[in-house]
């Protein structure tokens, strides 16, 4: 059996080799908030607030662009409903805690620190003190989170206009696309949402970000019922 701190320490040491990744990522999530016309403060509230990369750069990207918060909030809305998984599977860990504990670590639930301290819960179900793992592992990507965020906030001030770092959108965003060209049918539904994107462009308040998306969904699901 572990003690509270020893959980702690696993969960920390679980996620340090996901470091190379996360804090280089943070670093450009900060930049570009500042390159796109937005406050320092703004930039850090939304860090602190979101906690998810991907989601950020998406957020700060769509008001740049002119699209509603409506759109903007619903599309962080869709990339992060990965979460409801992530709480039902840990749910059968986690339900003896107080509502108030369930709230604080399903903040600190991220996919690096889920996938390791899941991995971990697997193999010690029966450990009373499970959760002080996630909140090592939560806990730690969300402090090296904040602080490189914040040193892309302020990099981003001093990076001159003609260096601007606005291709690091699209980059950032291909890097991590381009892990699920593996698969035949993740080609299929990825080509399906890029079409339909074109296809409802000029939607009004830039809809086409949540149309596309829906759309790949079903095509998705389809794809599944015919493997079967």
């Amino acid at each position: 059996m572990f003690t509270k701190k020893q959980l702690l320490t696993k969960g920390l040491l679980s996620v340090a080799p996901h470091m190379f990744s996360v804090i280089p990522f943070g670093i450009v999530c900060g930049a570009i908030g500042i390159e796109l016309g937005f406050s320092p403060i703004l930039v850090y509230a939304m860090s602190i607030i979101i906690f998810g990369g991907a989601s950020q750069i998406v957020f700060l990207q769509l008001l740049s662009g002119g699209a509603s918060t409506l759109i903007a909030v619903t599309s962080v809305g869709v990339i992060n409903s990965r979460h409801l998984l992530y709480g039902a599977v840990l749910s059968e860990y986690l339900e003896k805690l107080s509502l108030v504990k369930k709230l604080l670590i399903s903040y600190l639930v991220v996919d690096q620190g889920f996938a390791e301290s899941n991995k971990f819960f697997q193999k010690n179900k029966n450990e009373p003190y499970l959760h002080y793992h996630l909140l090592g592992s939560g806990g730690t990507l969300w402090i090296f989170w904040q602080l490189s965020t914040l040193a892309g906030i302020i990099l981003g001030s001093f990076v001159p206009e003609e260096l601007g770092l606005k291709f690091a959108v699209p980059l950032t965003f291909i890097a991590i696309v381009v892990q699920d060209l593996k698969k035949l049918d993740h080609v299929i539904v990825m080509i399906t949402c890029g079409l339909s994107s074109l296809l409802f462009f000029d939607a009004p308040f830039k809809s086409y970000i949540i149309i596309s998306p829906i759309i790949a969904l079903f095509v998705a699901a389809l794809v599944l019922r015919l493997k079967k």
